[in-house]
């Protein structure tokens, strides 16, 4: 991890770029792990102990130049944002059908008597480390039935690192069977980024005019990367002087790899490995059956960047996460 972020930074940016120290504050009363840059808020994560958010979540998710990343609505509302889809926020993971349970839909606004919902409650944080170089975060979750039964045990491991130009956060998730599962295929899923209104792709609806562009491993571009699959998905625009890059990365060892990306012009960024029947019209099908006591693994990175990286850095970032 560290090898890579001294080869990336030296790449993407200049010889003399250097590791910043990430540090946490740990705020466990307001429901929520603040991680830093130096002196600098880059994220949080927000675990939200009354639920009712229905899963944690990355939020905000800021720029190495200060800047709103991920859409303010609906916890911080900003001016002009689109309201839809409350349960977009910041970053997450979930999926849309695991035993019948749809935990990608849920949230405060859900009627849960008239649809499965599923939620996510946080039970605790193993492991804080800072240091120098890096931050790592490893945390426990349980993922609940429409009924209260617990279907899974998911710990993840969040490794958080920063240049003065570059932001990382690698995110490795082990889920543990506490009963049979299915997890179905469909489309809502699964490691996900709802965007900042200035990122979206061009669109005459709204009054402001976004920036956003994505690009995916075989050079197709726009709102036509949706459905395809893709190693990694570069998206770039600009909010105020900032030129930014928001990269997501599959990885090999993910169910269906390369998965398919749910990634929508009006600010939606997702990759799903169990997603494929919607995608290809039928022609393929990826749901994974894991037994009682079995376990499953996802392993992604999402990397922000004061600058739009080029296909040959994206390139070589995708090379050395998969190392």
């Amino acid at each position: 991890m560290i090898r890579y972020l001294s080869l990336f930074a030296c790449l993407a940016f200049s010889s003399a770029a250097q590791n910043l120290p990430i540090r946490f504050q740990d705020k466990a009363a307001d429901g929520k792990i603040e991680v830093y840059v130096g002196s600098e808020l880059f994220t949080a994560y927000l675990f939200d102990s009354d639920h009712s958010i229905k899963k944690p979540v990355l939020y905000p998710v800021i720029s190495p130049e200060g800047n709103f990343v991920s859409r303010g609505w609906p916890l911080d509302p900003r001016e002009g944002e689109r309201t839809d889809h409350p349960h977009h926020i910041g970053i997450w993971f979930n999926h849309g059908d695991v035993n019948g349970n749809d935990f990608w839909n849920n949230s405060y606004e859900r009627d849960l008597t008239k649809r499965h919902y599923g939620i996510i409650h946080h039970t605790g944080v193993k492991k804080i480390k800072e240091s120098k170089k890096s931050g790592e975060l490893i945390t426990t979750t349980e993922w609940f039935d429409f009924e209260g039964k617990k279907l899974i045990e998911e710990e993840s491991k969040y490794t958080f690192s920063a240049t003065e130009n570059l932001r990382i956060i690698d995110r490795e998730i082990t889920l543990k069977a506490a009963t049979d599962l299915l997890f179905a295929d469909n489309k809502e899923g699964m490691i996900a980024l709802r965007l900042a209104k200035e990122l979206e792709h061009a669109d005459p609806k709204v009054n402001y005019t976004p920036s956003g562009e994505y690009t995916n491993d075989l050079g197709i571009k726009g709102t036509e990367v949706w459905g395809k699959r893709s190693e990694w998905m570069r998206l770039t625009g600009q909010i105020n002087d900032e030129n930014l890059t928001v990269a997501i990365f599959d990885h090999p060892d993910n169910h269906n790899f390369p998965g398919h990306w749910h990634a929508r012009g009006y600010g939606l960024y997702a990759v799903n490995n169990i997603g494929s029947d919607v995608f290809t019209k039928g022609v393929e099908v990826s749901d994974i059956s894991v037994p009682e006591g079995g376990k499953i693994k996802f392993k992604y990175r999402i990397i922000i960047a004061s600058k739009h990286l080029t296909e040959d850095e994206m390139v070589e970032a995708a090379l050395q996460f998969q190392k």
